[in-house]
């Protein structure tokens, strides 16, 4: 694998590089005239943005084209539709500022920017009305947003969250302090688990994460915070040797001293993520200070659709102190079309990546579709002995607890690739169908009235 560094040297304090540097990304690695084309086509639509770890460290520039990391961070034909690429293009070079803003709202709109539902049914409220930067789907877990928090390291192309990084503020969920939502949680003392998410955390300083975190700490019911991450794929030096490391590893162990649980949620897409030393080493610094550190990430097309890739995965964050956590289902939002997976031979992967493993890395669950619902696992297709096959499914988590653990089954369709695309058997209990349909759409377009990557695919952590 070539590796080479771009601007400033790894190590040293993290810089962005967007679409104002793709020329000189592009003359130092190699990057063709139309797929540089694309690139700034694409970055109109949804935000472009990488850095000298994830250029120097992870892609192979000797094959970029056949290159996990490389799709993973990387725009690519394809992920518009050619009439989309050719409109993009007439407007931005005829100068039509106001025609230009029309298409790529246009073309966002059709992209389902807050899938699932989580402008209307996701944000709680209080005496003054919904709660900025919050969302409380599943009974024990909330959501927070914090407004400094609402970016990342590098964006994943497939990327659950992006209305929060468009520059839309309608679209984005952004709290400046945690002052209501601490006030939220005292008056619900059934939420156990604080999930902050993004965007990602971990690209605040340590003091400014310190002012978001402080304030659950002395909320008795909670027992866990949680941080959702990409970081230590995509800028690891955070926990080892960037300006304020120490500071940030400080915060984590003020946490545990607090006598809450502070669980790392770490999107790991690739093993190939886990090979640099300073990867792994940042996994064990965090652990250091008392955090449990759990890994998760969608099944993407052409990035990780392959059982081996994901054994070796799971094997690489077991060896690393991790647990294994969840394999999601792509939402169906973004560029979906180009990285989706159909359900059957994401079940089939993730059979023959489990069945590999030696029991400690058996925490693994998926597929897992996080759905309007809740998370709705695909267990396998059962062929019947009369001919004719179904999905076996059931809720891991779940609005409604009830529904939680209670197997159901849908049509076996080849080319499903979302709960949208399924339909249910006969015979199907009608709460289970009603949750069902409930999602059916899953998502509003721009304008109208959040889950976890569950960016999270997300997106970047899960309730």
């Amino acid at each position: 694998m070539q590796h080479t560094t771009v601007g400033r040297a790894v190590g040293s304090r993290f810089q962005a590089l967007g679409p104002n540097r793709l020329d000189e990304i592009a003359a130092k690695f190699g990057i063709g005239a139309d797929l540089r084309e694309s690139v700034r086509l694409f970055s109109l639509v949804l935000p472009f943005r990488v850095n000298e770890y994830v250029l120097g460290e992870l892609i192979d520039w000797t094959a970029p084209d056949a290159d996990p990391i490389f799709h993973l961070f990387f725009p690519q034909p394809g992920m518009l539709d050619a009439d989309q690429e050719r409109r993009l293009a007439a407007a931005r070079d005829g100068g039509d500022r106001a025609r230009l803003a029309q298409e790529v709202a246009r073309i966002r709109a059709g992209m389902n920017p807050h899938p699932e539902h989580q402008l209307d049914l996701n944000v709680p409220h209080d005496a003054e009305g919904p709660l900025p930067g919050v969302q409380h789907k599943y009974e024990q877990t909330l959501l927070y947003f914090p407004a400094a928090g609402q970016t990342c390291h590098a964006y994943c192309t497939y990327c659950f969250r992006w209305a929060q990084f468009v520059g839309e503020p309608e679209q984005r969920f952004s709290a400046a302090d945690p002052a209501r939502a601490v006030g939220y949680l005292r008056r619900h003392p059934e939420i156990t688990d604080v999930l902050v998410t993004g965007g990602d955390p971990m690209v605040m300083s340590a003091e400014r994460l310190r002012r978001h975190l402080e304030p659950f700490l002395a909320v008795e019911s909670v027992q866990t915070l949680r941080i959702g991450t990409k970081s230590v794929a995509s800028w690891p030096h955070r926990y080892v040797d960037d300006h304020d490391a120490d500071a940030t590893l400080r915060l984590f162990e003020q946490v545990v001293a607090a006598g809450k649980t502070l669980a790392v949620m770490a999107h790991l897409s690739h093993p190939v993520e886990l090979e640099p030393a300073v990867a792994r080493a940042a996994l064990g610094r965090i652990r250091d200070t008392g955090a449990v550190l759990y890994c998760q990430a969608p099944m993407i097309g052409r990035v990780n659709d392959d059982a081996a890739v994901w054994a070796r995965l799971w094997r690489a964050e077991l060896r690393a102190g991790a647990v294994p956590y969840y394999m999601f289902v792509a939402r169906d939002t973004g560029p979906r079309d180009y990285f989706k997976v159909p359900l059957a031979r994401s079940a089939e992967i993730f059979r023959d990546a489990y069945s590999t493993l030696p029991g400690l890395a058996r925490t693994v669950r998926g597929p897992v579709m996080s759905t309007t619902g809740g998370k709705i696992v695909v267990d396998g297709v059962a062929e019947e002995p009369g001919g004719g096959a179904f999905f076996e499914l059931r809720y891991v988590q779940a609005r409604d607890p009830r529904l939680v653990g209670r197997p159901f089954r849908a049509v076996h369709s080849p080319g499903a690739a979302w709960i949208d695309d399924l339909e249910l058997a006969p015979g199907t209990p009608a709460d289970l169908r009603a949750a069902v349909e409930a999602g059916r759409g899953g998502g509003q377009g721009v304008g109208t009235a959040g889950d976890d990557w569950d960016t999270n695919q997300g997106p970047t952590g899960n309730a």
